[in-house]
C-alpha cells in the first residue's frame, strides 16, 4: 500500500488515503462487454450534505457489475441518490503490466444535470477501438455540489466547490488504482463535453488537482470565470428564499428531503435571470483565481489542451419547429435573436452585417450562426487565445459533421459526444451509423487517443497560435483550416463576452 498523502489547496489540507493496488486481497469483479472488461458502480467516496467528500475504502471482493445512482437533478434520470460518488471503468486488458493511456470522461449538463450512465457515455466502444482505459464519473451536482453557503454558515466552508472536490477525489482514486485495471497513472487524460469541459477548465486552475491529470480536452465547454463569492451568496439567498429557509439558520437544509432541494433550483437567478445558476465559486479556499481571467491560469498551462466546438451549437437548444423559429423573418429575427446572445451589440446591426457578408443565408441560418458565434463560441476563443499568449500547448477543433436525423439543426451541441466515444448507435445519438458517421468518429477518436498516448493529437495538426489560428475541422473527412470563422470572431470581438455564472 502506498503512503498516506495530504493534498493542499490554498492553505487548506484535504487528507485522503490512497487505495491499495489490486494485488492486495481486495479485488473488483466486473463483466465482459464486446471483448472489453467493464467495472461499473465502483464507489470512490462518500459525502455528507454540502461538505467535502471522503474516500471510500472497502474490504474484500467488490462486485462492480451495475451502475451506481446518479446525483438528484431536475432532469428525468433514474435512479438517483445523494449517495452518488461512483465511477465506471472499461479496459481491454486488466493487467497491471499493460500501462495503457487512461481517458477520464466528465459528463456535461451544466453543473446541474447529467450522468455518467447516459448511454451516450458508454466507455466500451472507445476502450475497444482505442486500446485505452476509459473511466466515467458521477459526482454531486446543482445545490448538492455547488450551493455556496460559506459566507452564511461557517459549517459549510467547502460547499460552493463540493462537486469539484468529488472529481478531485475520483482522480485521486484513478491515480492510486488504475494500474490494477491496466491503466498508466502517469498518462491520464480528462475530457468532457459542455459542463464537463467547464469543470475541466476549472480543475486545470485548482491547486488541489495538480498532477492528477496530464492532458485535457474541453468539448463545447469553457469556464472563463467562476462565480464570484458575492454573487454566489446572492444566488444562495434567492435559493433559500424559494425554499422558505432563513439565511441565518441553515439547519433545515440538512434534514430537508432532497426532492425539495431540487425544487429550489427554480428560484430566479438574481444576476442573470432564469433558473438559479450553480457552479464553481472563487472561494479563495479551493479556487483562488478565475480559470482564464485575466489570463490563462499558470497552474494549467503545463497541461496540453484540446479545445473544440460544434459549428452550430445552438441548434441543440432552439427547436427549428419551436416558437423562436415559427414565422421567422428578417424583420422578426433581431428581437428573437437578442436574448440568445451574450455579446451586447445591436442585434439589428448584427443581422445587417450577416446579410451583407452572407447573402445566401436564410433568417434561420443567421439565427443559428450568430447565436452560436455570440453565445457558445466566444469562451473557447478567449481560452485558446489566452493559451496562445502564454505559449501553452493548445489545439483547436470545430465539428462540421451535421445531424443525420434533423439536418436543419446542423452540427449542434453534443454532436461530438457519440463521435468521440463511438456511441453512434446509442439512444440520443443523432449522427446516424452510416459510413460517413463512422469516418467522422474514427477521425475524432484517432486524434483523442493519440493525444492521450503522447500529448500530441496529430503531427499534422498545428498548435493554435496568433499567426494561423489553425483549426482541425471534423466532418466526413478531417482537415486543417486556418482561422475558419475569422469574420464571426472579429465581428463579435467588438464587445465583451458575458460569461455565465460570474
Amino acid at each position: 500500500m502506498m503512503d498516506r498523502r495530504t493534498f493542499v489547496g490554498a492553505g487548506v489540507a484535504l487528507a485522503m488515503a490512497p487505495f491499495p493496488a489490486l494485488a492486495a486481497p481486495r479485488r473488483w469483479t466486473g463483466t465482459i462487454e464486446g471483448g472489453v472488461h467493464a467495472f461499473k458502480g465502483i464507489r470512490y467516496g462518500t459525502a455528507e450534505r454540502f461538505r467535502v467528500p471522503t474516500p471510500f475504502i472497502p474490504t474484500g471482493t467488490v462486485a462492480a457489475t451495475a451502475f451506481g445512482p446518479s446525483c438528484p437533478q431536475p432532469s428525468k434520470i433514474a435512479p438517483t441518490s445523494e449517495d452518488c460518488l461512483y465511477l465506471n471503468v472499461w479496459t481491454a486488458e486488466p493487467d497491471a503490466r499493460a500501462l495503457k493511456p487512461v481517458m477520464v470522461y466528465i459528463h456535461g449538463g451544466a453543473y446541474s444535470n447529467g450522468s455518467a450512465v447516459d448511454p451516450l457515455h458508454d466507455g466500451q466502444p472507445l476502450a475497444a477501438r482505442g486500446d485505452v482505459v476509459v473511466v466515467t464519473v458521477n459526482h454531486r451536482l446543482n445545490a448538492l455540489g455547488y450551493l455556496y453557503l460559506a459566507r452564511l454558515d461557517p459549517r459549510f466552508p467547502d460547499s460552493g466547490n463540493a462537486g469539484q472536490l468529488d472529481l478531485i477525489l475520483a482522480l485521486q482514486w484513478v491515480r492510486d488504482n488504475i494500474a490494477s485495471f491496466g491503466g498508466d497513472p502517469g498518462r491520464v487524460m480528462v475530457f468532457g463535453q459542455s459542463g464537463g469541459g467547464a469543470k475541466i477548465a476549472t480543475l486545470m486552475g485548482t491547486p488541489a488537482a495538480r498532477s492528477l491529470f496530464h492532458r485535457a480536452a474541453t468539448m463545447s465547454g469553457q469556464q472563463v470565470t467562476a462565480s464570484g463569492p458575492l454573487n454566489a451568496t446572492a444566488r444562495a439567498r434567492a435559493y433559500l428564499a424559494k425554499l422558505g429557509v432563513r439565511d441565518n439558520d441553515l439547519s433545515p437544509l440538512l434534514t430537508m428531503p432532497v426532492e425539495r432541494l431540487i425544487e429550489g433550483l427554480s428560484a430566479i437567478d438574481p444576476i442573470l435571470g432564469g433558473g438559479v445558476y450553480m457552479g464553481p465559486v472563487l472561494d479563495m479556499r479551493w479556487l483562488t483565481r478565475h480559470p482564464f481571467w485575466p489570463d490563462a491560469n499558470p497552474i494549467g498551462n503545463v497541461i496540453p489542451l484540446i479545445l473544440g466546438n460544434t459549428a452550430r451549437e445552438t441548434g441543440a437548444f432552439i427547436d427549428p419547429d419551436g416558437a423562436k423559429m415559427l414565422g421567422l423573418t428578417w424583420d422578426t429575427l433581431p428581437a428573437r435573436m437578442a436574448p440568445e446572445l451574450r455579446i451586447d451589440l445591436p442585434p439589428e446591426w448584427i443581422v445587417a452585417q450577416y446579410r451583407a457578408h452572407f447573402p445566401q443565408m436564410t433568417p434561420m441560418d443567421v439565427f443559428y450562426d450568430a447565436t452560436t458565434a455570440g453565445r457558445s463560441w466566444p469562451g473557447q476563443v478567449i481560452e485558446a487565445e489566452a493559451r496562445a499568449k502564454a505559449g501553452a500547448p493548445a489545439w483547436v477543433y470545430q465539428v462540421d459533421f451535421a445531424s443525420r436525423t434533423d439536418p436543419r439543426r446542423g452540427a449542434f451541441h453534443t454532436m461530438d459526444i457519440p463521435l468521440v466515444l463511438g456511441t453512434l448507435d446509442r439512444p440520443g445519438s443523432q449522427t446516424g451509423t452510416g459510413p460517413d458517421a463512422r469516418a467522422a468518429s474514427q477521425a475524432m477518436q484517432d486524434r483523442f487517443v493519440a493525444f492521450a498516448k503522447t500529448g500530441v493529437p496529430d503531427p499534422r495538426w498545428p498548435r493554435y497560435d496568433f499567426k494561423t489560428r489553425a483549426t482541425m475541422i471534423f466532418d466526413t473527412t478531417a482537415r486543417v483550416e486556418n482561422d475558419p470563422r475569422r469574420w464571426q470572431r472579429e465581428l463579435f470581438a467588438r464587445a465583451p463576452y458575458i460569461q455565465p455564472g460570474t
